[in-house]
């Protein structure tokens, strides 16, 4: 997937040794990502305890949001896959504490099954 990909909204894969690096400071002893995807400039990052959505902002994306979601507080989510005439995916995630879902959209559906194969793992504790 290249830069196409991108500004079309596809989610791509992230080298993960890459971003442990520019997540040193973010992340806690013995974290480790375990799978991430770019969707335009923002990042959607899986480690072994929490689920990181990086928000890259402003023109230089130098200002960031990060909002983490420990699995923990995941009570259920969905993930809707793309169709032939229907090319978007989308990921709901129902937290503790909210009445309605946060929803995320995807442009082309590949890497939503990996989404949902890493928020089952890390909700089971498998991650």
């Amino acid at each position: 997937m290249g830069l196409f990909d991108g500004l079309l909204g596809n989610a791509s894969d992230i080298d993960i040794d890459e971003l442990s690096e520019e997540l040193e400071p973010v992340l806690v002893e013995g974290e480790e990502i375990s799978l991430a995807f770019k969707v335009i400039r923002d990042k959607y990052v899986f480690t072994n305890y929490r689920l990181i959505l990086i928000d890259l902002q402003g023109m230089t994306g130098k200002k960031r949001d990060y909002l983490t979601i420990p699995y923990k507080s995941i009570i259920r989510f969905s993930v809707e896959t793309s169709g032939h005439f229907d090319m978007d995916s989308e990921l709901k995630l129902w937290l503790s504490g909210m009445s309605e879902p946060m929803v995320k959209e995807f442009k082309g559906g590949e890497n939503i099954i990996k989404v949902q194969k890493a928020l089952a793992a890390g909700i089971f504790g498998k991650a």
